[in-house]
């Protein structure tokens, strides 16, 4: 070897250990992902603030491999818009409600049927369970990959102006604001009432000038977007919960390394676990609240409300257009519907 070529070497040598020894210096195969969270609530919602808090366990636990940037109140767009991104893949994750989902997925809606929940232990039992995991799979064909967890939107309650909802009997012919849904639609033609849709945003005005007499919604949209002003009483029926699917675009999650899609897993569904807690604490405040502001609450028997439902017809309506399979995995967890 001649001198020269021995130089070469040992530079070459030198430089190569130099690199290695260096702090702060990667292995060639690790890689940084930046990921974007889309979402349609506030920061200050228990979503955001559980969300945020797993983003930074995420981070810290990843060395900053997996870095995941929070976009509260449709920043990135509504609902449907989102999702199409999600699917597209310009957005890396999204938490939507089973009910909008619906539109893609048709079975997401199964949570929502009405009075099917009696109370939250038997939401969880069905959701964490085979209904959940049977959602799950269907959602995952459509490219989505939706985290074990279920988040909490809440149960809703009924909103009125002359009378409280106090039984069935009080429906008929009640005029009602409702989603854009035929699940909600369906459910209230059973009882005889007169559902209308009217956009979230003219609801108040549609309270307040009589164009409806009611509305329905979780306590937290009731209390925030002030209808206490325009009704005088909450019957709190829990007539349909929902809740938030947090949802991944597939190819943007098959993209992740084993280890880092473990952690993600691992801090998204614990803290979808404390976010549940959080609603529960912050309706049991909300209801007194919106005593404070004036408002009447009760809260009728729903055994005369689903009685209702079945001899309407819309129980085996809705298990005709779910389907057997998961219409049974439903009756297993909360009971004989239809």
């Amino acid at each position: 070897m001649t001198n020269q070529t021995r130089r070469a070497f040992v530079t070459t040598a030198l430089s190569g250990a130099a690199v290695l020894a260096m702090p702060g210096i990667r292995r060639a195969e690790a890689a940084t992902f930046n990921y974007k969270f889309a979402n349609n609530l506030s920061l200050t919602h228990p979503l955001n603030i559980r969300a945020k808090e797993a983003a930074e366990a995420i981070a810290k636990e990843t060395n900053g491999d997996m870095k995941i940037q929070i976009f509260p109140s449709s920043q990135l767009g509504g609902d449907t818009e989102t999702l199409s991104q999600l699917r597209a893949g310009a957005v890396e994750f999204f938490t939507l409600s089973g009910l909008i989902l619906s539109t893609l997925v048709p079975v997401a809606a199964i949570n929502g049927v009405g009075f099917a929940f009696p109370d939250y232990g038997t939401v969880w039992k069905t959701m964490d369970g085979d209904l959940g995991a049977y959602v799950r799979g269907e959602i995952s064909k459509y490219g989505i990959h939706p985290m074990e967890k279920i988040w909490d939107n809440g149960f809703r309650e009924t909103t009125s102006r002359a009378k409280p909802i106090t039984s069935p009997k009080d429906l008929e012919g009640f005029k009602i604001r409702v989603p854009v849904s035929p699940l909600w639609t369906s459910m209230y033609e059973a009882f005889g009432a007169a559902p209308t849709s009217i956009n979230f945003s003219e609801v108040y005005t549609s309270l307040q000038t009589g164009v409806v007499e009611g509305q329905e919604n979780p306590l937290a949209i009731i209390q925030t977007a002030k209808l206490y002003e325009v009704q005088k009483y909450c019957s709190m029926t829990n007539h349909m919960w929902d809740g938030f699917w947090f949802l991944a675009n597939q190819k943007k999650w098959d993209a992740l390394p084993k280890d880092i899609q473990s952690v993600v897993s691992k801090h998204i569904n614990a803290a979808g676990l404390k976010e549940r807690d959080d609603v529960a604490k912050l309706n049991g405040s909300l209801a007194d609240k919106l005593k404070t502001e004036g408002m009447t609450l009760n809260s009728p028997d729903a055994g005369p409300f689903r009685d209702k439902l079945r001899s309407a017809g819309f129980y085996d309506e809705w298990k005709k257009k779910f389907g057997e399979k998961p219409w049974g995995l439903l009756e297993q967890a909360v009971g004989k519907l239809s």
